[in-house]
């Protein structure tokens, strides 16, 4: 029997959600997950919007979300928010599960997933293992998080004649001509988490000819392969051949990539890299069919 499907995937710079019916596929954008809030009331909030689009509720509503505490990961608790008819069925994970799930499907290996923030999941024969995923604050170390602020603590110390000249300063110019002011236009803005990350795109770009924004690529891809490595080890893969695959922007940069895999072949010689089978929304919408002896299925919750 077919079911209807509403497939989300949560992430920091917007929320993505795939309506699946027997006669159509389509597809909303919503704004991201602000992680500093309850993230439950948040994904309620576009589960009932979905729900007001297309008129109906959903015989299964799965989600994969950045933000999400161990206290959250509670379907029972998202269903009990939503308006009665809106959902049958729900599945509520992280998006590591989700991530790792568009991209290697449930086969062992690992999955660096890096765009705004940055996880990484390793499932072994009966273990998995997070590393990282903890936060601008706290971690997500290559994210383009990450990367946007090294470029603007880069910028500011060549202003202050700590560090070289950066033409990442020319970026930063564009969006604060002054910049004594720039901290503190950045600390009000709502957006701050986005605007910095959109940096990360900058120094990629300007990496072939800019020394700093080189070193920092370099060094993002150093931090997003030693999470790999280190997700590895913990479900007990270093010594085989397992499958890595790589998914956001970050990895677009040439320089981040080139660097990723050089330092993974440095740490785990056998790692073979995989090209994504496909993306958070495709491991959302596989939740729902994963066996119940598989590793990940501890780190889903349903009802």
């Amino acid at each position: 029997m077919f079911h209807t499907q509403l497939v989300i995937d949560g992430g920091q710079t917007e929320t993505k959600l795939r309506i699946i019916r027997q006669s159509d596929v389509s597809e909303l954008r919503l704004p991201g997950v602000q992680t500093h809030l309850p993230v439950l009331p948040q994904l309620a909030a576009a589960i009932g919007h979905a729900a007001n689009i297309s008129a109906a509720g959903f015989d299964v509503v799965s989600v994969g979300t950045t933000g999400l505490t161990k206290a959250e990961l509670d379907a029972g608790e998202l269903m009990a928010m939503l308006e009665p008819g809106m959902a049958s069925g729900l599945n509520l994970a992280h998006d590591s599960v989700s991530s790792y799930l568009g991209a290697l499907g449930d086969r062992p290996g690992a999955v660096v997933a890096a765009g705004t923030g940055v996880v990484t999941l390793a499932v072994g024969a009966r273990t998995t293992a997070r590393v990282d995923g903890w936060g601008n604050i706290m971690g997500d170390a290559g994210s383009a998080y990450w990367m946007g602020q090294q470029a603007l603590s880069a910028v500011m110390r060549a202003r202050d004649g700590r560090g070289p000249q950066t033409a990442l300063g020319i970026a930063v110019r564009d969006r604060w001509p002054d910049l004594e002011e720039a901290y503190i236009q950045l600390q009000a803005d709502p957006n701050r988490i986005a605007v910095v990350a959109s940096f990360g795109k900058e120094v990629s770009l300007r990496a072939v000819d800019d020394p700093v924004a080189a070193r920092i690529c370099e060094l993002a891809g150093r931090e997003l392969a030693h999470s790999a490595a280190t997700a590895l080890r913990r479900t007990g893969q270093e010594a085989s051949q397992p499958a890595v695959a790589c998914l956001g922007g970050v990895f677009a940069g040439a320089q981040v990539r080139a660097a990723f895999i050089a330092e993974l072949a440095l740490q785990v010689p056998g790692a073979q890299l995989a090209e994504p089978a496909g993306e958070g929304l495709d491991g959302i919408a596989m939740m729902a069919e994963l066996p119940e002896n598989h590793p990940l299925r501890a780190m889903i919750s349903s009802i």
